[in-house]
């Protein structure tokens, strides 16, 4: 598996299996790709992190936000700044290193949350022609956070069960038949904190 926020051994365990019993693994691991990928269709991030540095490409009109003290690029998220390197050109360069830049918000890799926003202190990053800014680093977060992964858990076993209600429907002799919600509220509550606007 790459880049679920999850593992087999505790998705056996949430499904009721036994931690020797690999019967089911192609099923599950399935089921955790699917949930994992959904969760970062909806909250419109993923939560992993580039094991490498990756250049991205921006075009600021439209992603710059005027401050007082400068104007700030919005950026994917980013979860690592030690290799991070900033440069500006026209589309295909070449490129000029930027090495005046701020990240933002202030203490974000600290706190566990990714970089979002490079802000150049009393400077325009559209200026002298610059019609792209390439920005070179390990895009994601720092690391998955808690409610990412639970979230996973719940959808991944949720999706495993799905197999024996296909029509969305379940059955017990405590209950009788249940029809299943579109979409679970405890999955929702745990990631609706991290959606970005105009997702979800």
């Amino acid at each position: 598996m790459a880049n679920e926020y999850g593992d087999l051994p505790t998705l056996r365990r949430r499904v009721g299996l036994e931690a020797s019993d690999t019967s089911q693994d192609a099923d599950l691991t399935s089921a955790l790709a699917a949930a994992s990928g959904s969760i970062n269709l909806t909250t419109g991030r993923r939560f992993w992190l580039d094991p490498e540095p990756v250049a991205r490409i921006y075009r600021p009109h439209g992603r710059v936000v005027c401050e007082p003290d400068g104007e700030t690029l919005l950026v994917d998220d980013i979860g690592d700044v030690e290799d991070l390197v900033v440069e500006t050109g026209p589309a295909g360069g070449p490129w000029t290193a930027v090495t005046r830049y701020e990240t933002t918000p202030d203490n974000a890799l600290l706190d566990g949350t990714p970089v979002t926003g490079l802000l150049l202190p009393n400077g325009s990053w559209s200026r002298g022609g610059t019609t792209r800014v390439r920005v070179t680093t390990h895009f994601g977060w720092p690391d998955v956070p808690p409610d990412i992964t639970e979230a996973s858990y719940i959808q991944a076993t949720r999706l495993y069960k799905r197999k024996n209600s296909p029509e969305g429907i379940l059955g017990s002799a405590e209950w009788g038949v249940v029809r299943l919600s579109r979409r679970d509220p405890d999955v929702w509550a745990l990631i609706e904190p991290f959606l970005l606007a105009g997702f979800g």
